[in-house]
């Protein structure tokens, strides 16, 4: 059984699926693999209450498991348990009329990382100087056509057709999106901390 255990651990999400589906006790695996991913990225969509966070946790964890016989294993599971997560954040938001809350999307550590990923066009958008509550709040101001790519592409490090699958918009989007979102955060950032931008 250890042995079994060893070769769950080094299997291919799609492998696990389809072990889950003979034995629903290696759901457990899948659990293991996404609670920390997707508890960092539904708190960066905005839910910073942590039982709401568990709320929507185990919302999202109880789709997955419902809809394991529809999931095309010829697909990323990563996109379609990221696509699953990101609705029921929507979710959580609708049901409680509420707007994302909170002041924290990202943390300092998180925007030190994206910086240098972030500088990819001949415009330097942010340096070491710019801290991430100056980020944080011209991110939060973002419309969400915009935020969430940028999110998912630099934070989650998903690829463009990881983002088109997981937003549902055309791959040819992803890039315009992306590019025009970067374009509006530099109109967000005040002048006055990053005069550069102007």
């Amino acid at each position: 059984m250890a042995g079994m255990d060893i070769l769950l651990d080094t299997a291919s999400d799609a492998e696990v699926v389809a072990r889950t589906l003979v034995d629903t006790s290696v759901f457990a695996l899948v659990v293991a693999r996404y609670e920390a991913k997707l508890t960092r990225y539904i708190r960066r969509l905005g839910v910073q209450n942590p039982d709401d966070q568990q709320d929507v946790l185990q919302d999202i964890f109880i789709k997955v498991y419902k809809n394991l016989n529809a999931f095309d294993t010829g697909l990323s599971f990563s996109s379609w348990i990221y696509r699953i997560a990101h609705n029921e954040a929507i979710s959580f938001y609708r049901k409680k009329r509420v707007r994302p809350e909170g002041n924290l999307i990202l943390d300092s550590e998180e925007i030190l990382q994206y910086q240098p990923h972030f500088a990819d066009s001949a415009e330097t958008l942010f340096d070491a100087s710019l801290g991430a509550e100056v980020v944080n709040c011209a991110l939060q101001t973002l419309e969400s056509k915009y935020r969430d790519p940028i999110i998912l592409r630099y934070f989650e490090y998903k690829e463009y057709n990881e983002i088109s699958d997981i937003l549902k918009i055309p791959i040819g989007s992803v890039g315009t999106l992306i590019h025009r979102g970067k374009k509006r955060l530099q109109e967000l950032i005040p002048a006055t901390v990053h005069p550069d931008l102007t």
